[in-house]
């Protein structure tokens, strides 16, 4: 069985300085999948980078202390290369890592920001990352699309919905954008394991003690094409993992 591990660590060396580095070594994953790293490569020490059993791979934004994405990987990808579009690359939102039996997708949806501000830039993101997926699908490639989507789908993915419907992550254009990805043949691994259960949230804001409250929202996901679903054996929500305002979140497969 081999355990892939999502989170958003809101800065890799804020979240080091937290004990990431232990909390990899008790944890174990087969691949972490880092977003919001907020640091380039040449910024790191050689302990971060180089944990033990591990390759990993950084891919950073042009603006300093911005977005981010990283792999820490057991074993050597394939290949991995970045989405391929120029405005969302200069971001550093996604790494596609191409193994024996899947593809993984790491992605940082962009936040839609107050007021919708970056809605359309976000919601063409998502669409591009649709495509991707439809066309490696359409290759028969299996495809495992993980992190910090900035989504909360449905009502029970969020502690307080009614008040939160007109607030960036829950706007009804990005819960549409999830269902029409999910209704094009994926399928969110966590639901699948805990449908219609409520309580379960990924990210937490950091004012009115949310966390301690779990007021909280579920935003980070994997997911996986439907003819990858049988090699799904589980999925979690690791909310006692602190670090980050995000937890990590976590899939199980067994090939």
């Amino acid at each position: 069985m081999k355990k892939i591990y999502s989170w958003n660590v809101n800065g890799v060396r804020a979240c080091v300085r937290k004990g990431m580095l232990d909390w990899i070594n008790t944890a174990k994953p087969y691949i972490f999948a880092l977003q919001e790293t907020k640091a380039r490569e040449e910024q790191l020490s050689q302990n971060v980078k180089e944990a033990e059993g591990y390759k990993s791979y950084w891919f950073s934004a042009e603006r300093k202390g911005y977005s981010g994405v990283a792999l820490y990987t057991r074993e050597e990808p394939e290949s991995i290369e970045n989405l391929g579009i120029e405005k969302f690359d200069i971001e550093g939102r996604t790494q596609i890592a191409r193994y024996p039996d899947f593809i993984l997708i790491n992605c940082y949806f962009p936040n839609s920001q107050e007021g919708g501000a970056r809605l359309y830039y976000k919601l063409d993101f998502c669409d591009a990352v649709l495509e991707k997926c439809n066309q490696f699908v359409a290759e028969g490639k299996n495809i495992l699309l993980c992190g910090d989507y900035n989504i909360a789908h449905t009502p029970i993915d969020l502690k307080n919905p009614k008040s939160n419907e007109n607030n960036a992550g829950y706007l009804p254009e990005e819960r549409e954008w999830m269902t029409k990805f999910l209704s094009n043949g994926y399928v969110d691994s966590f639901r699948k394991f805990h449908p219609g259960e409520t309580g379960h949230y990924s990210w937490w804001s950091y004012r009115f003690k949310a966390r301690e409250r779990n007021a909280g929202w579920r935003i980070d996901y994997h997911c996986i094409n439907k003819d990858f679903e049988p090699a799904v054996t589980g999925a979690d929500i690791h909310s006692d993992v602190t670090g980050s305002d995000h937890c990590p979140v976590s899939i199980s497969l067994d090939f």
